[in-house]
């Protein structure tokens, strides 16, 4: 499995109530996993969140992979 930079990825208490989502973006790693979940293309999910990169749909992907092992990771928290 390839590891995606986990700086795409950040959690912030001011963003989104701190939920995960792709860095400098709103965009919640949830509705890009839901959005894949439901058989989304991945080129349909770029056109519906232009802010994002396909790297960011990998990082999403991989965030929930390492989730689901209960695996700990880094990223990148701008609560202080």
């Amino acid at each position: 499995m390839v590891t995606v930079e986990q700086s795409r990825i950040s959690i912030d208490p001011r963003v989104c109530h701190g939920k995960p989502v792709i860095s400098g973006t709103r965009v919640l790693v949830a509705n890009i996993l839901g959005a894949l979940a439901s058989g989304q293309s991945r080129q349909s999910i770029l056109q519906d969140y232009p802010a994002i990169k396909e790297l960011d749909i990998d990082a999403s992907l991989d965030f929930a992979t390492q989730m689901t092992r209960f695996e700990s990771f880094d990223y990148e928290y701008a609560g202080k």
